[in-house]
């Protein structure tokens, strides 16, 4: 009696309906079809109302299938038990036509709207995957192969699109390599699109130094972060974005490094009986006044040391308790001898993923190793 005098109400208020005489049927068509909504009573029989519900709940059909349940105003109770499971409201017996119509309305217009939202997060979560291909487009695609060099890199973005980035790529006619890692302030898309205009930058301005005939005084390395430097401050300045960098030219022949560190982390030079030294900031982050100074500073990689270059996520990496991975613990790593430049990325990529495992990631990590095989 009471499913027909449902039935029939809620016809006449235009919707359609499917029944089901117990909790069995009832799961068996949820599974089977697509509703907007469902009228449950807690008494039924073969599978009773709080079973039913607790199916839903346990395989997620509660987080889009709103339940109403259906119960004698002394069950008052047990409804209570059915909302905290999940349940959207509650319908007393016998049934009030005002307060059935009104009540199954706003129940389905909250659907209507959660639908809504889902869809747009769907086709948002879209457009940063569509995002996450472009911006991977601009990491190099192979690292420069050099004789009696390794290079190798890693990057793992906290979200869909990072604000770090790595390149490396021949200059000087292919007598020289440089190598950038970099990170904008901020996260997510904003940061995301100045890590593409700060890389296509940095890269042009280099090529051009050292390729092409100038009659400036400046270094080429110079020149290259200080029209970088300029273009964003003047360009962009109302958007307050900047980036620390590290950008370095290597002559393989030699070792000899000519870099310059614009607010970055020291990159760390390791060797075989641990830490050799580090590469200190020799001028501001680049993007924040234009006419900003640089200073070009020299250093000398030796056959079996590595320079381990690396953003501030690997450091501040966060455990569940919220403590730091911390650059003590990232030096102690390095200090014990790596076969190669990937084994050394492997094993601190490792430490920092175990650190911080079951904690939420708050930033990229992004890190560059160039070591001097013989």
């Amino acid at each position: 009696m009471n499913r027909d005098l449902l039935s029939r109400r809620l016809k006449q208020l235009g919707h359609s309906v499917e029944m089901a005489e117990n909790g069995r049927q009832a799961l068996e068509k949820i599974a089977a079809e697509e509703f907007d909504l469902v009228l449950l009573d807690i008494m039924m029989p073969e599978v009773d109302g709080y079973s039913v519900l607790e199916t839903l709940r346990e395989n997620g059909t509660l987080d889009r299938l709103p339940v109403i349940m259906i119960s004698a105003v002394s069950e008052i109770e047990s409804v209570v038990r059915c909302v905290e499971m999940g349940a959207t409201d509650y319908l007393p017996k016998p049934f009030n036509p005002v307060l059935l119509r009104a009540r199954v309305n706003a129940t389905l217009e909250k659907k209507r709207l959660r639908d809504k939202e889902r869809l747009w997060a769907r086709s948002m979560e879209r457009e940063l995957d569509i995002g996450r291909e472009i911006q991977a487009s601009f990491l190099p695609e192979e690292l420069p192969r050099v004789a009696g060099w390794e290079i190798a890199a890693r990057f793992s973005p906290a979200r869909q699109v990072a604000g770090d980035f790595y390149d490396a790529f021949p200059l000087g006619s292919g007598a020289l390599f440089g190598f950038v890692v970099a990170d904008v302030c901020d996260k997510g898309v904003g940061a995301a699109l100045f890590m593409a205009l700060f890389r296509s930058l940095i890269r042009a301005f280099a090529q051009r130094a050292f390729d092409a005939p100038s009659s400036s005084d400046a270094p080429p390395l110079v020149s290259t972060i200080v029209a970088t430097n300029d273009y964003i401050a003047h360009t962009h300045g109302a958007s307050n974005m900047f980036a620390t960098v590290f950008f370095g030219v290597l002559d393989p022949a030699t070792g000899r490094l000519s870099w310059i560190n614009g607010g970055h982390e020291a990159p760390i030079v390791v060797g075989a009986s641990g830490v050799v030294g580090r590469l200190p900031p020799s001028g501001p982050a680049l993007g924040m006044m234009p006419g900003m100074t640089f200073e070009v500073r020299e250093s000398r990689i030796e056959p079996e040391q590595t320079l381990l270059a690396f953003t501030d996520g690997v450091t501040d990496a966060r455990d569940v308790s919220g403590a730091l991975y911390s650059e003590k613990r990232l030096l102690e790593l390095v200090g014990e001898d790596a076969s190669t430049a990937a084994a050394l990325l492997e094993r601190i990529g490792q430490a920092v993923s175990a650190h911080s495992a079951g904690a939420e990631r708050s930033d990229d990590i992004t890190m560059l190793a160039v070591r001097r095989t013989g």
